[in-house]
């Protein structure tokens, strides 16, 4: 797999970057050895990293990108507990496998998507000078059955703005889990300046356009027979929701 060049680094510096992406935490000295770089050097590449706020260290040392998402949260509704908090690197399986089931009706092309990307990329966070993206998981006895995705763009232009995709395993669906992963994901844009997070749907996923409009979002747009779904042409709504409206 080739590397993106978002990280617009020294090759060296670049590295690191990925290789504490994909596998943190992780102790400084492993990742210097596995990425071949000279103590000297290393110190001098992590400064940098860590200057520009792409990497930080947890109390142990370890290091891991550095991604403003917030604590965990738990809640009780209808006889099920669990908890929302943003995603660690060992839900990775556990994200993946959740929105391909949610998707693979045909009905969640958007996330689809998402988590192609992500195991193509081989890890749910992402900060570099041009994307950010954050992931918000709900868990019940850790094991992930809802998921929140927010890719937010670092370009002056495009600031403004970030995608939100959410869903929930059937099973656990009516029990506010989806809400609260959307209202965390919503506070996260909005805590990084973002005016508007925007999804699209196929016009035949009524439940989650509902679902999206009853929490204050608004179709902005509708595509005719913008998605082939088993062979029929279905159309595409774009919705969003303002965040500079209060």
């Amino acid at each position: 797999m080739s590397v993106p060049d978002e990280v617009d680094l020294s090759g060296d510096r670049k590295r690191i970057y990925r290789f504490v992406e994909r596998h943190g935490p992780v102790e400084p000295s492993a990742v210097a050895e596995r990425v071949g770089v000279d103590p000297e050097s290393f110190q001098h590449h992590l400064s940098i990293l860590k200057r520009d706020d792409l990497l930080a260290e947890d109390p142990d040392g370890r290091l891991r990108p550095r991604v403003q998402s917030g604590e965990t949260e738990e809640f009780s509704e209808a006889g099920v507990d669990y908890a929302v908090r943003p995603a660690r690197p060992a839900d990775f399986s556990g994200v993946v496998g959740a929105i391909r089931e949610v998707a693979e009706a045909g009905s969640y092309i958007t996330a689809e998507t998402v988590a192609e990307q992500l195991e193509y990329e081989e890890t749910l966070f992402r900060r570099t000078p041009t994307e950010c993206r954050v992931v918000f998981v709900a868990t019940v006895a850790d094991e992930v059955v809802g998921w929140c995705h927010v890719r937010g763009q670092e370009q002056a232009k495009l600031r403004g703005t970030a995608e939100l995709t959410v869903g929930v395993l059937e099973g656990y669906r009516r029990h506010g889990i989806g809400s609260h992963l959307l209202q965390r994901g919503v506070a996260w844009a909005g805590s990084r300046g973002c005016r508007k997070v925007y999804n699209s749907l196929p016009a035949t996923n009524d439940a989650a356009v509902d679902f999206l409009e009853r929490n204050g979002w608004g179709i902005e747009a509708v595509r005719e027979d913008h998605y082939e779904v088993d062979g029929e042409l279905v159309d595409e709504v774009m919705l969003a929701r303002r965040l500079d409206e209060g």
